[in-house]
């Protein structure tokens, strides 16, 4: 077996090695049961324990509060595009969207096929290199929700703050910062997630809702995409992705022992602020990205010139430092470093940065 390298990628992204070996003990045998996870019924009583454990813990590592449903559910946010307008725009049919990504724009594009979705604002024609402020009033009074995108993996951006929506319910994508910071979950009516940046392996995404939210869909939805189907169902209505929830429940776990979302958060404030001062004092790369949204996930660095940016990533790949390339919409470079990113590989990444810049500079 080869030396495990510090994977930098948007997602899927590094997984705990503690949660990776310890999944990997129970692959033919999980705790008796004689089989693995993958091969057991979703209605046996071992799974019941994972999914309702896995609830339970995200619960604590959240601190959601007892108004709200936790819902595992198939496909990753794309598909969520979809189902919140399906499931919430559907009293006055409008909702209001901050545009601040390429991922904002989508779940902005998928709303519009199904109601009167508008763009409040967007920093679009700016590349996407801040958030927009946008005053409350701004919003229209009778929009069925508010959509924003908490961090924007492409670009190196975050809301620095929760944005005042004057009591409209706020809905927001959580994909790529879900477990990296403590939030406060009741300012908000649903947060979503795709699994596959700090949660687990791709083909998952959790719903966090309001009760009083469920149950709003109209009679022609599709069984599947209504959400009072999974809420009812304590997200078994069919064969759930078990893997993925059996992962899931395992890094909650893992938070849990470390400390919980507070530890973390420290951690991930440390690795983003020994990368970014770096950066900031180089003579070489910059960060694109409004200081005060910078992204603690996702960093975003450019040298400036192209061919240099494609050298960096070879170079870096060949030091065990592998997925620094940036997306391919914006190039550059781009090191996520989720929660699972560990201290020194960030260290190890600083360390090449110099080096490469003292030779190329």
């Amino acid at each position: 077996m080869g030396e495990r390298v510090y994977n930098f990628s948007a997602g899927p992204s590094m997984l705990p090695v503690e949660v990776m070996k310890r999944a990997a003990g129970g692959m033919l045998d999980y705790e008796g049961s004689g089989m693995s996870v993958m091969e057991m019924s979703h209605r046996s009583k071992p799974f019941e324990k994972i999914i309702q454990d896995a609830e339970a813990n995200l619960r604590t590592l959240l601190g959601i509060p007892d108004g709200y449903d936790v819902l595992f559910v198939q496909g990753g946010a794309t598909l969520v595009f979809a189902m919140i307008p399906l499931n919430l725009m559907t009293g006055s049919g409008k909702a209001d969207f901050l545009i601040t990504g390429q991922w904002a724009e989508k779940a902005y594009k998928e709303a519009a096929k199904f109601g009167d979705a508008r763009a409040a604002a967007s920093s679009k024609g700016q590349n996407f290199s801040f958030i927009p402020k946008v005053p409350a009033d701004e919003f229209r009074a009778d929009a069925d929700y508010v959509h924003i995108t908490w961090n924007n993996t492409i670009y190196g951006t975050k809301y620095p703050a929760v944005p005042d929506t004057k009591g409209l319910t706020l809905v927001t994508d959580m994909s790529s910062s879900i477990l990296s910071e403590e939030v406060d979950v009741s300012k908000f009516g649903c947060i979503y997630a795709g699994a596959q940046k700090n949660i687990g392996p791709a083909g998952l995404s959790i719903i966090i809702i309001k009760k009083e939210l469920v149950g709003r869909a109209k009679a022609d939805i599709p069984t599947y995409l209504d959400l009072k189907v999974h809420a009812d169902n304590g997200s078994l209505y069919n064969t759930p992705p078990a893997w993925c929830i059996y992962i899931a429940g395992e890094v909650f776990k893992y938070l849990l022992e470390g400390g919980g979302i507070g530890a973390i958060e420290q951690v991930n404030k440390r690795k983003a602020g020994k990368l970014y001062g770096y950066i900031d004092g180089s003579r070489l790369y910059m960060a694109p990205s409004a200081k005060e949204d910078r992204s603690l996930m996702n960093v975003v660095f450019v040298t400036g010139d192209e061919g240099l940016d494609k050298k960096f990533v070879a170079e870096a790949k060949g030091e065990g430092l592998v997925q620094l390339n940036g997306h391919r919409s914006i190039g550059g470079m781009r090191a996520s470093i989720y929660n699972a990113m560990p201290e020194e590989g960030v260290d190890k990444l600083i360390d090449f940065m110099k080096r490469f810049e003292a030779a190329n500079a």
